[in-house]
């Protein structure tokens, strides 16, 4: 049985207010790690293109408003 599989039997065998605790922790450990990827790729460039593109696009007055 995989790390993976042992993880997914484990959490389908939590009660519901521990589930419910889990969900909270998961939720902020995948939020921090989403912030650390976008914090990377900033600092490496890999999102610069699609800034320029955004700014091109406010600048001609063709952005729009999500």
């Amino acid at each position: 049985m995989s790390t993976i599989q042992a993880i997914e039997q484990a959490v389908q065998q939590l009660p519901a207010n521990e589930l419910a605790e889990f969900r909270q922790w998961f939720s902020k450990f995948d939020e921090a790690a989403w912030d650390a990827q976008i914090e990377t790729d900033a600092g490496s460039g890999k999102l610069d293109a699609m800034a320029a593109d955004a700014l091109a696009e406010y600048h001609n007055g063709t952005a729009r408003e999500l």
